[in-house]
């Protein structure tokens, strides 16, 4: 992702003006349907990008473009600051991004967890369960299979790693031997 400062800012002020669930679905739906229309029609994507366009004529478009289904406020005002501050660049990495940002509002840390390969429903199972013995609360796990991993799993809560695979054991071992 690109400049993750300005990414997470922008998705941490989303998701501080939003109220509950129910609007945080509707305002994400409302922004996944601009960026996928925007991911298709690069003509649109490209002149409202564009700094040489006035932020007026950007608004209208967007206005007319979303007349037939207005979103609701929040989304309009969203929208509009980040055209107003040619952003629209980064709305696909913002709702990348505000989905894990919800959860840590509503307490749950999301893990990101790797692996060699695909991990089994029991395997889930077993490791949300000791992750939220653990952590002594509920949390969201988020898998993918990484083929660089020559096995275990690696961890990612925000910026720690737990690294119990294959590869990182080998790397604390050779960095034992390098010590002495």
């Amino acid at each position: 992702m690109r400049n993750q400062v300005l990414i997470s800012r922008y998705a941490r002020g989303l998701v501080g003006a939003l109220r509950d669930e129910a609007e945080l679905a509707a305002v994400h739906r409302e922004l996944s349907a601009v960026s996928r229309l925007l991911r298709t029609n690069l003509e649109l994507a490209a002149i409202l990008k564009s700094p040489f366009i006035p932020k007026k004529k950007k608004d209208q478009i967007i206005k007319d473009i979303l007349a037939a289904s207005p979103p609701g406020p929040k989304t309009a005002r969203f929208l509009g600051l980040l055209i107003e501050h040619n952003r629209l660049d980064v709305l696909e990495d913002i709702l990348l991004v505000v989905p894990a940002l919800w959860r840590e509002r509503q307490g749950v840390p999301t893990f990101e967890v790797s692996s060699a390969v695909s991990v089994t429903p029991r395997q889930k199972e077993r490791l949300q369960a000791e992750l939220e013995r653990l952590e002594g609360r509920p949390v969201f796990l988020e898998y993918r299979v990484d083929p660089g991993l020559v096995g275990g799993l690696s961890l990612r809560k925000g910026n720690v790693i737990y690294d119990v695979s294959v590869e990182g054991r080998l790397a604390k071992l050779k960095e034992k031997m390098m010590e002495g």
